[in-house]
């Protein structure tokens, strides 16, 4: 199957906009500058050119663009990764402060050679946005980091507004869909950094479209509200390039709306679900929502 076959059978709704406003291309020199890395375009964002040409909000990527997994959906290249650059938590900052960000979501490659998980970068990095911008909120979006109790609590311990881990897909699939990583530790994850900061939103998500079953979603939801998650994202899965897992369905809108409402039901005190959703997709506004939710 080639490319243009894959994209004439995807439905009218997963089509988007094109904007390439002064904002875009001024974000996108300025990154290409300062040598980092945004999750939005190493991981084919649909959603990047509206997110930088209104600037509400930019996922940088940390701990270099190369990762140690290998997972069945991501197009972020993997390998043996480079050594850890440690001005980067202040180029990152930097770059927040000139973009005029009130949210930012800082993510990573997972970086399974390294001893902590790149927990004490990324620390550095919240302690630096933290620093240089005193109303920007930031939201942190680690890999599981081996799993390991004390790798989260050096970044809990930064003072994070939002603790951010996707559970990805559901139990049944997790092997098939994601390298090394697995459904259990993820959840506990949540749950440790509820334990650590009872305070601290948390957050997860999952792409749908790669085999999942209805009843398979609304378990996942369930498993995440066991571990006192309070906010999800629900988005439908694209195959990156055609080495990549296929889709095996395209969710209708009006599925995705459904299972929105099934979230909040649940007792998600935010849920935001639709085929064009990513994890970091208006985070800005979900962190409003949980600042309101909490008064």
């Amino acid at each position: 199957m080639s490319k243009t076959d894959e994209y004439v059978r995807k439905p009218e709704w997963l089509k988007t906009k094109i904007n390439t406003n002064r904002n875009y291309t001024d974000i996108k020199k300025m990154m290409r500058q300062k040598k980092l890395h945004t999750v939005c375009e190493e991981a084919n964002c649909p959603n990047i050119h509206e997110c930088w040409a209104e600037r509400k909000t930019a996922t940088f990527m940390i701990l270099g663009d190369v990762c140690t997994r290998a997972c069945g959906f991501c197009a972020v290249k993997t390998g043996l990764p480079n050594e850890l650059d440690w001005q980067e938590p202040e180029r990152v900052a930097e770059s927040v402060e000139h973009m005029g960000l009130k949210h930012v979501v800082i993510t990573s490659v997972a970086r399974d050679d390294l001893r902590d998980g790149g927990a004490a970068v990324f620390a550095e990095t919240v302690q630096e946005i933290n620093r240089r911008n005193p109303f920007c909120s930031v939201e942190v979006l680690p890999a599981d980091m081996k799993g390991e109790y004390e790798n989260l609590k050096i970044l809990m311990d930064a003072g994070p507004d939002i603790l951010n881990h996707n559970i990805e897909t559901v139990r049944r699939l997790t092997k098939k869909v994601r390298a090394r990583a697995r459904y259990d530790r993820s959840l506990q994850l949540l749950q440790n950094a509820k334990k650590i900061n009872p305070e601290t939103p948390t957050k997860s998500s999952i792409m749908i479209g790669l085999g999942e079953t209805k009843e398979e979603i609304i378990e996942t939801m369930d498993d995440l509200r066991a571990h006192s998650v309070d906010i999800m994202t629900i988005g439908q899965y694209l195959q990156p390039t055609k080495k990549h897992l296929k889709v095996q369905k395209y969710w209708h809108p009006d599925e995705f709306a459904e299972l929105k409402e099934i979230a909040l039901s649940k007792g998600f005190t935010h849920c935001v679900s639709g085929p064009l959703v990513r994890s970091s997709y208006h985070a800005d506004e979900q962190v409003k929502k949980v600042k309101e939710t909490s008064l």
